[in-house]
């Protein structure tokens, strides 16, 4: 795990950034369906699952794209998606996927009466100020916003955290984006590696980056996971992230625009034990022995008599052992004790002692 992020704890509302603890984020994203009742129940489910915080989205299609028939708005390079490349543009497609502003108040009063984080990634400056009305607790900064600079800057002045992902971010800009913050004075910040492809091939993860990051930029790293499965996410924590975020939907068996993607309930209370699971394997960064350890020291080796000696004779591979149990004279005297004359007799089985030496 990665220690450079230890002296850069924050919260997110009333809990720790750690990377001794990673922090769960459950993205409802477009797994609402269009049904509050859903939207609702995900977050219910989601803390039930184990997630420390639930993510909306906050956009309408009109803040995130124009409604145009244009080649430049087509979703072609989606065709090869059964589940997206029904919608002719990028504005049918975010029509579809947008949550309704009016529920989301509603949903931030939910989270907090069943005690789970709840912050949402804003897509434009309309939806920080919306937020800000709903006091967000923090904010994502979602891959394609990377170079979205008026809305970096907005989020940067208001001090508040703020997760970013690069997914589809050149190291330059992620240094472009972090000047923006340190202008602000903002140091809440945790970076997420992302591979922004649906779902993303677990052989693209390349999760050495994670610990990459965290020495390159001194902020604490955690994972965007769209891929399947749990074995990114339990990989990322062993390399030192402190929180993982994961498309989460209902075992319903309904399908959404997202769901070809995201984690069911079931697989998403697997993913989230087998990270605390995890997390216990990987315990605290100062070394120590295992309480169960303390209880096998005896096991250890120690100098025993292992022939019977005469006072005034002397120590020798003869008579003195070294086995276990650890309850005789430490081995690292073994040698300093050879050829020296015993001060009284001693029998087999008996401890090597200093003091029996004449």
């Amino acid at each position: 795990m990665q220690k450079n992020s230890q002296n850069n704890f924050f919260k997110i509302g009333k809990k720790v950034i750690s990377n001794l603890r990673s922090f769960i984020v459950a993205e409802i994203s477009a797994n609402h369906n269009n049904s509050f009742a859903r939207a609702k129940k995900l977050i219910i489910k989601a803390k039930e699952c184990g997630a420390d915080a639930v993510k909306l989205q906050t956009f309408t299609p009109d803040t995130i794209t124009l409604n145009s028939k244009n080649t430049d708005f087509r979703l072609s390079h989606l065709k090869s998606n059964k589940d997206w490349k029904k919608f002719q543009n990028f504005y049918e497609m975010y029509k579809h996927a947008s949550m309704p502003w009016d529920w989301q108040k509603k949903l931030f009063k939910l989270a907090k009466k069943i005690n789970i984080e709840i912050f949402s990634s804003p897509f434009d400056e309309t939806a920080v100020d919306f937020l800000e009305d709903l006091n967000c607790v923090a904010y994502k900064i979602a891959s394609a916003e990377i170079n979205h600079i008026p809305l970096i800057e907005k989020i940067a002045k208001l001090k508040k955290p703020v997760i970013f992902s690069t997914g589809l971010a050149s190291e330059s800009e992620i240094k472009n984006v972090l000047k923006i913050f340190k202008k602000n004075k903002n140091s809440r910040i945790i970076i997420l590696k992302c591979n922004s492809s649906y779902p993303a091939k677990i052989e693209e993860s390349n999760l050495r980056n994670i610990q990459y990051l965290g020495k390159k930029f001194k902020l604490p790293i955690g994972l965007s996971d769209h891929s399947i499965g749990r074995t990114a996410a339990i990989s990322a924590i062993s390399l030192g992230a402190c929180m993982i975020e994961k498309h989460f939907n209902l075992d319903d068996g309904k399908k959404t625009i997202d769901s070809f993607f995201s984690s069911s309930e079931k697989e998403f209370k697997k993913m989230v034990q087998s990270i605390r699971d995890t997390e216990k394997a990987l315990g605290k960064y100062k070394y120590r022995l295992s309480k169960g350890s303390y209880l096998n020291l005896k096991s250890k080796r120690s100098i025993y008599v292992c022939q019977n000696i005469k006072k005034g004779d002397k120590f020798s591979k003869n008579n003195i052992k070294v086995v276990r149990p650890s309850m005789g004279l430490h081995p690292k005297y073994y040698n300093q004790i050879l050829g020296k004359k015993v001060n009284k007799d001693l029998f087999v089985g008996q401890r090597v002692k200093i003091e029996y030496i004449k």
